[in-house]
């Protein structure tokens, strides 16, 4: 009982001594460990429309910074002079409203798009899903498909195992390295900065922008994948705000999902039945006796009326059957009615 004088608090000597052994506490973690996905090559016009955009965006994005415009690099970003190169134009700090324009229009382009056609950017067009689809690929190329890398992943520490782990591994960290390289060489000249690396004389902050680039993509693509979607990127959170009821939206089938689970749970308790100790058993020894009762379509079988194997009934609504006993047909409810009607009068 709480104490009104002490706040609703209960005091310690009011609480009943906890008796050793009484209660198990048991310790549940918050956080569920991740289950690792394996997901199954897919075709289609979707999936191909997907593998169209990975090209396209990787072709400019490694593309663009070997570019040469008069002289010099087509897209760079000098920050140390503070000048903005794309193509023939030439922007200043000054020239920032320019900017803010351009992610004004994306944002409400990306706004539109999604309330039209649902998640079109985190399932086509997102760094996370390009760079994830690539590192799966390679994947699926070193270790083989689903069931390939579920049992090898099972399997023993063996030398093949070894080997195709550290093989896909080195590619993941090869294929990093080099989307990091490529992104300081849009602030950096990516000649004079390819010269650096083959050099060994790239500077402080042009290492740590390489190494911290391939990290995160090793990193986000090659383990994280699903999780950075769930737990670190903000538009996921809120982007299903954006949909309506004229939103594309791929998703179960409510119709049909809850009906093909009821089937196959029937198929399999059937399954479980037939599995069952005893239970052929038990199914011949029903057969077996025509006087056991069993509900049907056709009603109950029970001991005819006469004794005689053979003999004709007088009730339309028994069906005769060999060895004296019978099977209610059309009318054989009829009687049984009557006959409860009579005992109950």
């Amino acid at each position: 009982m709480s104490d009104p004088h002490n706040g609703g608090k209960v005091a310690a000597d009011a609480l009943p001594a906890a008796t050793p052994g009484s209660m198990d506490v048991v310790e549940e973690s918050l956080y569920e460990i991740r289950k690792k996905i394996y997901p199954r090559a897919v075709t289609g016009q979707f999936a191909m429309a997907r593998w169209l955009l990975v090209f396209a965006t990787q072709l400019v994005f490694y593309g663009l910074p070997w570019l040469q415009w008069n002289e010099r690099q087509a897209v760079l970003f000098d920050l140390a002079n503070r000048k903005f190169y794309i193509f023939g134009l030439v922007f200043w700090p000054q020239d920032i409203v320019y900017l803010t324009v351009l992610l004004i229009i994306s944002a409400y382009a990306l706004f539109l798009f999604t309330a039209v056609a649902g998640r079109l950017w985190c399932g086509y067009a997102c760094p996370q899903t390009v760079y994830t689809e690539i590192f799966l690929w390679i994947e699926r190329k070193v270790e083989g498909e689903r069931g390939a890398r579920m049992k090898l992943d099972q399997g023993i520490n063996d030398a093949r195992k070894v080997r195709l782990k550290l093989t896909k591994h080195a590619l993941w960290i090869a294929l990093s390295l080099w989307t990091g390289f490529t992104f300081v060489g849009y602030f950096t000249p990516i000649l004079t900065l390819g010269q650096e690396v083959m050099t060994l004389a790239l500077g402080p902050w042009e290492t740590f922008w390489v190494l911290f680039y391939g990290f995160a993509t090793y990193g986000n693509a090659g383990w994280m994948r699903e999780q950075v979607c769930k737990y670190m990127c903000p538009y996921a959170r809120f982007q299903g705000v954006m949909f309506d009821p004229d939103t594309l939206v791929i998703t179960y089938d409510q119709h049909r999902y809850p009906q093909g689970v009821a089937v196959r749970v029937h198929r399999l308790w059937r399954l479980r039945r037939w599995l069952q100790p005893g239970h052929g058993q038990d199914e011949l020894q029903s057969r077996a006796d025509p006087l056991q009762h069993r509900k049907g379509g056709q009603g109950e079988v029970h001991p005819c009326p006469d004794a005689a194997p053979h003999a004709a009934s007088t009730d339309p609504g028994v069906q005769r059957h060999p060895g004296g006993h019978c099977r209610g047909g059309a009318g054989q409810p009829e009687r049984a009615r009557a006959g409860k009607g009579e005992r109950a009068a």
